[in-house]
């Protein structure tokens, strides 16, 4: 439902507030340094997102992108590619952070969905000789953000994912969403993590928790990513109190699913009503991205009608509009942002 403001926000899924259990979650931790490794809500949480994905071994970080780098600076060396699809996270939204921290750059395929063939990958492979850089990692990112939400094929990933074996590379999954990925297909979260080396899953997107990340991974490439958290500054003290808020988060992951029917219904209602507006066979998660150019209004003009009436959404240019949801918007959120594009229409 919508927040206690009046408030439904369709930007993202990082917008979720808290709910009751995880304040009191929060106000009941127990804690410890982190940096010693003493605090034991870390600790569980730690464990129960390494066996969530069926890793040995887990790092809690602050972000996504926290995480993402780690796993690259660990598993790469500088000078080395990494290769991933053009509109990746990690190449374009973590502010050049393999460059800057890792000194590695970018290999890209064009990746539709977030998607690379094994022919695209073996080729990328052959093209790395002694007169180009090695390309030494291969990212995936699933569900892929800048696609709306779309789920990577697994069959495709393990594919690939052989291919790149064969070339020496290591792999790790941008896993911000995994779980939605996870509810669109029924493939465990342990199948698709065990494609790759590392995986990296965020609890303040979908999960609903107000902050944090994890890496999840070998025993021995996540102590050396916890020595490089220090190094980046996300040594973490008495930090039971963020890491309780993603336990109850973690616990309740599978309710996502419920994220993905509210999304169907606004998908099909707008897509009922501007039937060029929404590619609905790409609506598989929690995300509805729109093209507004079938709206006979302006997209400003819908943006500032929307929240006259406590509506928020997002856009990504003049004529897309995100709709991502969550766990503080239902079906009545959609009824009210239905409506206003109703009045619209007159």
């Amino acid at each position: 439902m919508a927040f206690i403001d009046g408030i439904a926000d369709f930007r993202s899924d990082t917008v979720t507030r808290p709910t009751p259990e995880m304040r009191r979650a929060m106000a009941e931790a127990e804690v410890g340094d982190d940096v010693y490794g003493e605090d034991p809500t870390v600790n569980a949480l730690e464990e129960e997102s390494a066996a969530a994905v069926g890793k040995p071994a887990a790092v809690f970080v602050p972000t996504g992108s926290m995480g993402n780098q780690l796993a690259i600076g660990t598993l790469t060396r500088p000078g080395d590619e990494v290769l991933c699809v053009e509109a990746a996270h990690v190449r374009n939204y973590e502010v050049a952070a393999a460059a800057a921290v890792s000194g590695v750059q970018f290999r890209t395929l064009p990746g539709p969905g977030g998607q690379m063939t094994a022919t695209e990958v073996g080729t990328a492979i052959d093209q790395s000789h002694h007169h180009m850089p090695r390309i030494t990692m291969l990212v995936w990112e699933n569900t892929h953000n800048v696609s709306g939400g779309t789920v990577v094929p697994y069959e495709m990933m393990v594919a690939s994912t052989a291919v790149a074996r064969l070339g020496g590379l290591s792999v790790h999954i941008d896993g911000a969403r995994i779980f939605n990925a996870v509810a669109a297909t029924g493939i465990s979260a342990e199948d698709f993590a065990a494609v790759a080396d590392t995986i990296q899953f965020c609890f303040s997107k979908g999960l609903g928790a107000p902050v944090g990340s994890i890496l999840c991974g070998s025993k021995e490439v996540i102590d050396e990513a916890r020595y490089m958290r220090k190094r980046l500054g996300g040594g973490m003290r008495q930090v039971g109190v963020v890491a309780a808020p993603a336990r109850v988060a973690l616990r309740d992951r599978d309710r996502v699913a419920e994220d993905h029917k509210v999304a169907r219904r606004l998908a099909d209602g707008i897509g009922d009503r501007y039937p060029e507006a929404v590619d609905l066979a790409r609506v598989e998660t929690n995300m509805v991205v729109v093209d507004a150019r079938a709206f006979p209004f302006p997209v400003a003009e819908l943006v500032d009608r929307l929240n006259k009436q406590g509506v928020i959404i997002g856009t990504l240019g003049p004529h897309l509009i995100r709709l991502v949801t969550h766990r503080d918007v239902n079906e009545s959120d959609v009824e009210r942002l239905l409506a206003v594009i109703d009045e619209m229409r007159r």
